[in-house]
């Protein structure tokens, strides 16, 4: 694995080990009442599930609190877990990760997937002579952040196509900035670009560029990142941590349920009221979550997998830590028949 991906192991061990001694248990010191504030942090210019999730009404008197914004699903996490916010989301191998490094804490709830609209795909330039997994050795990919989702598809990517760990490690991926993965692309500074969402759409209808792989070519629907709560928020603040994740769960199947043109809609009052100054326009692109699993449920084989990687490259022991034991659904309210009706529309003022 790269060396800034050997960093943020070290980096996550270092958070396990603060985060033990850490972590708001409610919201005033001493007091027995469960919290009913959820301190966050946000996407610019994006609506989260909970968001969604509060906007329509599932977390009744609980109320989310805005810190600020992620820049990315590690850092995200270990702000939870250090007590930073009261719950975090990011990719399932970087919760695996902290976990194994002491962090108390529990996956709740699946947020982000992959499915046949909501996917990341590895493009080369259209006249590119890369065609093959034995091509990209020597070559650099661009993506967001290592030691996360796209590395370790592009690592699966390579080692079913038979690369030996030898050459794997002769295949160079490096960050850039998802708004200058194109650019970068495009200008030679890399050979392949990870793009997904509209910065994939708007790549593809400029032309020029094919896709090499997608994750959902590679693996096909799954999801992929979940939520995380604090061993001690949950065992203070049970009743809280339910209708969090149940509200949750009501959010994506609302999303999938409700004709697109109506969720974007509702994104973008949402968007619109929280008054940060953000364009709303890259909201038309949006197509799903990816959520593979009703309302959100987490199975064992959507850990097992990232547990394989990571042991595959030494920055875990076999056996150290075992599906089971990273994620709970026993907060996961959600049925079908339970659900609560949709919410007002948008056009109606909501608190």
């Amino acid at each position: 694995m790269a060396t800034t991906s050997r960093r943020n192991f070290l980096a996550l061990a270092a958070i396990g080990a603060a985060a033990a001694a850490c972590g708001r248990a409610t919201a005033t010191a001493g007091s027995t009442a469960e919290t009913k504030r959820l301190r966050y942090q946000g996407s610019v210019g994006q609506v989260t599930l909970p968001e969604l999730a509060e906007d329509l009404g599932y977390f009744g008197d609980v109320k989310l609190e805005w810190v600020g914004n992620t820049i990315s699903g590690p850092q995200d996490i270990q702000s939870a877990a250090t007590g930073q916010t009261d719950f975090g989301g990011a990719f399932n191998g970087a919760v695996v990760k902290l976990i194994a490094a002491g962090a108390p804490v529990k996956a709740v709830i699946s947020y982000y997937g992959v499915d046949a609209a909501t996917f990341s795909g590895y493009y080369v330039l259209q006249d590119s002579p890369i065609r093959s997994a034995r091509d990209l050795i020597g070559k650099k990919v661009g993506m967001n952040t290592l030691g996360a989702h796209s590395e370790a598809m592009l690592d699966i990517y390579l080692q079913r196509n038979g690369l030996s760990p030898a050459e794997i490690a002769k295949v160079e991926p490096i960050v850039i900035p998802p708004v200058n993965t194109e650019q970068s692309l495009r200008q030679k500074q890399i050979e392949v670009a990870v793009l997904g969402g509209i910065l994939r759409d708007k790549a593809l209808a400029a032309g020029g560029i094919r896709p090499l792989f997608s994750d959902f070519e590679l693996l096909g629907a799954f999801s992929a990142g979940t939520y995380v709560l604090t061993d001690r928020f949950i065992k203070a603040n049970p009743t809280t941590a339910r209708t969090f994740v149940t509200g949750v769960a009501k959010a994506i199947e609302w999303s999938r349920s409700t004709p697109r043109d109506q969720v974007i809609a509702r994104y973008t009052e949402i968007i619109k009221k929280r008054g940060r100054n953000e364009d709303t326009a890259t909201l038309k692109y949006w197509k799903s979550y990816g959520v593979a699993e009703t309302g959100g449920r987490i199975s064992d084989d959507e850990f097992k997998l990232w547990i394989d990687w990571l042991v595959s490259h030494g920055d875990i022991k076999a056996g150290q830590v075992k599906p089971g034991d990273l994620y709970t659904n026993a907060f996961n309210g959600y049925t079908a028949a339970a659900s609560a009706p949709a919410a007002a529309s948008p056009s109606e003022s909501r608190s």
